[in-house]
């Protein structure tokens, strides 16, 4: 692992804070950097429109798989390096698909760009090493936040890029992007001196990639395939049957790939469930909210706008999430993160109310998705908080990673809903079918009774004091 000692001096607390929030920004716009690509890549690349949805699965699976694995390495090896590391796939991914230029070298690179995904828990780890402690809570709650504002610029920016200078502009850019933030983590984050003794669990990483491969496969493709297909029930009973073997191979393990018994700390397990069901119902704002401003104006509730347009309007979404992450970790330093995840919650499951009830015109459309946007500020600043300060500092990175892929899982549900709901309740107008004004209804119901059951799981969490610092938890030490 790294061996040099983390240095508070080697570059300031604004400094790091800064440059790891750009990493935030960085691994949202992996996720919709083709998106505003998508209707023209069937005939750029000459596939069908099956194969491009691909170029948005690949990158959801590898992410999900080298979240937990690259944290958990992280924790042993050492953070810096393996920020290093994924970013450097991720740069050889873009690299890939813009030199490579046809389908199957923008597959490959789609793929190896999923590595980004896991820059966040570690990003989040080495803030709790090298910052002091009573800035962990905001610098944290910044970098969280992050992530929601990339998602949303990403498909504008994409879009620009694409109009402007050709579909492989996007691809350099990230390749530049990526290769100036790995520059920046290399001169300003210091060297990890934390780490875990023993070998790497090999075996759990293979079965739990594979678990998650099945899982997100059968999740992703379910609406294409059919949920009762024999490809789709493969997936999910093979998901079922490696997770039996991996449950009882980890509990026996020495240096598990995932510490079950620290998982199942009552916090953590708390904050895990809280994450699931946030990520599940965050996503439903931003695809919803999208495809009912691109819809036409002949539906009766859409307003015909492009996507580039449609993605403009997430813009304030993004700039209410990045004003209130500073708010979140003031209001988590002083109250805890038991308070400031029930009030984001609250506000997630108030948003989707409104929703519901206002969608006559753009800009309500824009204050609801911007209400969605707060409380999911709110709730994601105080998560990676909760769980820090309840596992031991040789495990930051690792209980994150948990804690990131569990957000994954919900947002690739969510998103396997969306795509069910939208084809299955329709309308007709002019002679074409479209998704009916009920389909959006019901997704925020779903959306507002998955905050619901966060708001649950906050409430149940134990009341301690305000976490101002991240304190290095016993490893025996119950819940």
């Amino acid at each position: 692992m790294d061996t040099a000692t983390p240095s508070r001096s080697a570059a300031s607390s604004g400094v790091i804070t800064a440059l790891l929030s750009v990493a935030g920004l960085v691994v949202a716009l992996q996720t919709t950097l083709v998106v505003p690509l998508l209707p023209d890549l069937p005939e750029l690349l000459d596939v069908t429109a099956g194969d491009v949805g691909w170029l948005i699965t690949i990158t959801l699976l590898t992410g999900a798989v080298a979240t937990p694995i690259v944290s958990r390495m992280a924790d042993m090896y050492g953070k810096r390096r393996m920020m290093v590391l994924s970013l450097s796939m991720m740069v050889a991914g873009a690299l890939i698909a813009a030199i490579g230029g046809d389908y199957l070298f923008v597959l490959i690179g789609r793929g190896l760009q999923g590595f980004s995904s896991s820059l966040i828990p570690v990003a989040m780890a080495v803030l709790r090493d090298v910052l002091p402690r009573e800035k962990v809570a905001g610098a944290v709650a910044l970098t969280s936040s992050t992530m929601g504002i990339g998602g949303a610029l990403g498909m504008p920016a994409a879009g620009a890029l694409y109009d402007n200078f050709g579909w492989t502009s996007v691809f350099w850019v990230s390749a530049a992007v990526g290769t100036l933030l790995m520059l920046g983590i290399l001169l300003v984050v210091p060297a990890s001196a934390t780490g875990t003794r023993g070998r790497f669990d090999i075996l759990g990483a293979l079965l739990l990639s594979l678990a998650l491969t099945a899982l997100l496969l059968g999740i992703s493709k379910g609406p294409t395939w059919g949920w009762s297909s024999a490809q789709t029930v493969a997936c999910f009973v093979a998901a079922i049957a490696i997770a039996v073997a991996f449950v009882p191979y980890q509990l026996r393990v020495k240096a598990p790939m995932v510490d079950l018994r620290v998982s199942a700390r009552r916090t953590v397990l708390l904050a895990n469930l809280a994450g699931l069901f946030i990520g599940f119902s965050a996503y439903a704002s931003l695809l919803a909210t999208t495809q009912q401003l691109q819809l036409p104006e002949i539906t009766g509730f859409g307003f015909g706008l492009s996507a580039a347009t449609a993605g403009l309007c997430m813009i304030p979404g993004s700039l209410a999430m990045f004003m209130t992450a500073p708010v979140a970790g003031r209001l988590t330093m002083r109250f805890g993160g038991r308070f400031t995840l029930m009030l984001g919650t609250i506000v997630m499951t108030a948003a989707y109310s409104f929703r519901i009830a206002w969608d006559d015109t753009v800009a309500l459309i824009i204050i609801g998705a911007a209400m969605v946007s707060i409380g999911n500020a709110l709730a994601y600043a105080t998560l990676p908080a909760l769980i820090m300060a309840a596992v031991p500092v040789t495990e930051t990175a690792a209980a994150n990673g948990l804690n990131s892929l569990l957000r994954t899982i919900g947002m690739s549900s969510m998103s396997a809903v969306v795509a069910a709901l939208l084809a299955s309740i329709t309308i007709e107008a002019s002679g074409a079918t479209f998704p009916a004004h009920g389909a959006i209804i019901v997704i925020f119901v779903i959306a507002g009774s998955s905050t619901f059951v966060a708001m649950v799981c906050a409430v149940l969490l134990p009341r301690h004091r305000p976490v101002r610092t991240p304190p290095v938890a016993d490893p025996t030490e119950a819940a």
